[in-house]
């Protein structure tokens, strides 16, 4: 990195990525082109998963060009040991997550850098606002943003202001990892959460700006979103079950009915009678569908189509996981199957 001054302030994005020969363009030009503050200098470490679709080299290439830029190897090639590897080759006294596959505002950085000053904050965010270019992931962003899969969750609030127990990505004063530690490197998904949880029960605090704008790109295809909440689902119950405690009781609710829909299933197959299936299966469909009209009437008739198909990828994804995951907790599995330790983009 090109030497600063002693009087500017360093903030330093992380970014894990791995083979985004497709996005890595896309993504840097909405790096460079952050306002920063008066006094600030940026400094982006990208943590690359041993790529092997040009993205190392499309890599290295502008680190050369662009002192701003620093690219450091990633064995682990999953989020959390990128993560932990990019915090610890950083200088800034702020540090910023950012992923590959959201765009931001050209204040991004500014407005995390402002409401960690006027909050004091352990960690501060935006929310999670989801938008897609086909017909299918706009349905899967649309559902996205509903309260019927996220449970009134905060950070899918665009408007809401406030202390929450988790934000989308993150802005931490450099303090917060000294204080907290890093990232999970046991866990594939949900280091986010899990972290922001050891924050909170840590005594810290967690901020929402609706100041804070992001754009996130979801998945292509209903069975792409099924494979990606199926490892969300799995890996929860594993950091549930190092902190003995959900991040969020509605976290349980998939994985509940997923229960309830296995135990009616075996119950009429040992000949106890059909009604309970019957009834849990056509109550959820007609659940699902009412969700779809709701949801299509806000977003567009034309997702009508596509919705009950993602919104059965969010449920089912997410409780057939869970449920595997605490399978395997019970089992005493020390660091879960290897088949979720695979990304899914």
């Amino acid at each position: 990195m090109d030497a600063v001054s002693n009087d500017v302030r360093i903030v330093s994005v992380i970014v894990p990525c791995r083979n985004e020969r497709d996005h890595i363009e896309a993504f840097w030009r909405s790096v460079t082109a952050q306002c920063l503050p008066p006094g600030w200098a940026l400094e982006v470490v990208i943590a690359d998963g041993q790529s092997d679709d040009g993205t190392t080299e499309w890599l290295h290439e502008m680190a050369r060009r662009d002192g701003r830029l620093v690219v450091i190897e990633n064995p682990g090639r999953i989020v959390s040991t990128g993560l932990n590897r990019a915090l610890a080759a950083s200088h800034g006294e702020v540090v910023v997550r950012m992923d590959v596959h959201t765009t931001y505002a050209e204040d991004y950085i500014a407005r995390c850098i402002e409401a960690l000053e006027a909050t004091g904050a352990d960690n501060v965010g935006g929310p999670w606002r989801a938008e897609g270019r086909s017909p299918v992931q706009r349905a899967i962003a649309a559902a996205f943003q509903s309260r019927w899969l996220a449970g009134g969750a905060r950070s899918r609030q665009l408007n809401y202001d406030g202390w929450v127990d988790t934000v989308y990505l993150g802005c931490w004063p450099r303090r917060s990892f000294e204080r907290f530690g890093g990232f999970d490197e046991h866990l594939v998904r949900n280091q986010d959460d899990e972290h922001n949880l050891r924050i909170v029960r840590g005594g810290g605090r967690v901020w929402q700006s609706s100041a804070i704008r992001s754009t996130y790109c979801p998945r292509a295809s209903v069975g792409a979103l099924f494979r990606q909440y199926l490892q969300y689902g799995y890996w929860k119950p594993f950091v549930m079950r190092k902190h003995r405690q959900p991040a969020a009781w509605r976290q349980l609710v998939p994985t509940g009915f997923v229960l309830a829909l296995g135990a009616a299933t075996v119950a009429a197959v040992l000949g106890q009678g059909l009604a309970p299936l019957a009834l849990l299966a056509g109550g959820y469909a007609a659940a699902v569908v009412a969700a779809s009209i709701v949801i299509a009437a806000r977003a567009g008739w034309a997702l009508l189509p596509h919705l009950p198909g993602v919104i059965a990828a969010y449920h089912l994804g997410y409780g057939f996981g869970s449920v595997l995951g605490w399978w395997d907790v019970w089992r005493g599995v020390p660091s879960g199957r290897s088949r979720f330790a695979r990304l899914t983009r």
